[in-house]
Formats: C-alpha cells, sequence, structure tokens
C-alpha cells in the first residue's frame, strides 16, 4: 500500500507540473490559448485544471503520510517531531499566504495570459527578504506534514515535490518574468523620405555646363 501511494502521489506531482509547465511555456511564446479563447476565458480554463491538479498532488501527499506513518526513527520523542512538524507546516503556510496576497492573481500565473498586468513589486510583502518565498520557506508544510506524521516516504515525496517545482521555476517561470521586466526595446528612428523624380523632369546636362553646376 505504501509504494501504490507514492507512486500515486509522484506521479501527481509529474501531472501538476507538467501540465502547468507546459500550458504556460506554450502560452508565453505563441499566446495560443488567448488568441484561441480570449485572455479571460483562457486564464480560468487554465485556473480551473491548474486548481484541480494542484488539489490532487496536495491530497495524494497527505494520504502518502497517513498510510507511511511512524516508518521515521530519528530517537527523539513523538511530541517533539509533531511540534516541529507543526512550526515548519505553520510557518510556511502563513509564508505562501502572506506571498500569494502579494502577489495577487499572479499566484495562479495571470499574467502569462495579461502580460501588461503586473503582479508585485520586486520588493513587496515577503519578497522584500526572499527571492521565492513560495517554492522555498512556502515548501515547509510538506516537509513538515512528514516530520509530524514521522514518514520517511514523506520525506522522500516532499523533496522530489520541491525539486519538480524549482525545477519548473527555472525552465518556466523565472525566463519569463526576466523578459517581463526587461525594457522594451527603442523604437526605431525615423526613415527618411525618399525623393523621387516625376518621370520627364529630368534633363540631360548641356555640353557647356560647368562642372558641379546646374545645367
Amino acid at each position: 500500500m505504501i509504494w501504490i501511494a507514492l507512486a500515486y502521489h509522484l506521479a501527481s506531482r509529474l501531472a501538476y507540473v507538467l501540465y502547468v509547465g507546459f500550458t504556460l511555456h506554450r502560452q508565453d511564446r505563441t499566446a495560443y490559448f488567448t488568441k484561441r479563447y480570449g485572455a479571460e476565458a483562457a486564464f480560468w480554463r487554465f485556473r480551473r485544471v491548474a486548481a484541480v491538479v494542484m488539489a490532487n498532488d496536495a491530497v495524494s501527499l497527505g494520504v502518502l503520510c497517513l498510510v507511511s506513518l511512524n516508518t521515521l526513527h530519528l530517537g527523539v520523542p513523538r511530541g517533539l517531531t509533531i511540534a516541529v512538524g507543526a512550526v515548519l507546516a505553520l510557518v510556511g503556510v502563513a509564508t505562501k499566504i502572506w506571498a500569494a496576497a502579494t502577489l495577487g492573481d499572479g499566484y495562479y500565473w495571470h499574467n502569462f495570459f495579461r502580460p501588461a498586468d503586473r503582479i508585485a513589486p520586486k520588493a513587496a510583502g515577503p519578497y522584500r527578504w526572499l527571492k521565492n518565498p513560495m517554492y522555498t520557506v512556502g515548501y515547509l508544510p510538506v516537509y513538515g506534514m512528514a516530520l509530524a506524521a514521522s514518514s520517511a516516504f514523506g520525506l522522500v515525496a516532499a523533496l522530489f515535490d520541491q525539486i519538480a517545482i524549482l525545477t519548473f521555476y527555472h525552465l518556466v517561470e523565472k525566463p519569463h518574468f526576466e523578459r517581463w521586466r526587461r525594457p522594451p526595446p527603442p523604437p526605431p528612428p525615423p526613415s527618411e523620405p525618399v525623393v523621387r523624380s516625376a518621370p520627364g523632369s529630368a534633363r540631360p546636362p548641356s555640353l557647356d555646363t560647368a562642372p558641379g553646376q546646374p545645367p
């Protein structure tokens, strides 16, 4: 049962990261979804599916921790591991809520569908101290859940989850935001008008015209 739960959770994490990653990468490169559905409709279609795969991922981790309960033996009192796990969960959840409130709809990658929408100043909220609070401190709850359940399999899954989301960040999210923050290129200089002579307006030079003088 533990191995089935572990396999299901790893598949759920891959489904989450691959769906979100490929969808946003395609949208970022070609604007395929906004061209097909319009900006808001495309965003909400994406958000509904993303919410389902994210919820499935979270539930599958909880189930894994329950079925692999007490497979981690640290040699410390059980109450201490539960307390440390609870603290990690509280700190991580609070950080993620704060970051999500700072980003607004950016939490669901809204500006991939509306690039003109700014999501947050660089130094707002927890971003004043952390470059990426969502995927660093915000991931403490998965470790806290595994630790509170004394689940060795849960800790392995938590590490896999964070590596997967950081890979997504470096391959999809970070390049998008770097292009988004880059100032637009300056407009090209105006071209000089080309003066064309009307047909028949040119006269052949006279034989007695001095060099450099009009005929």
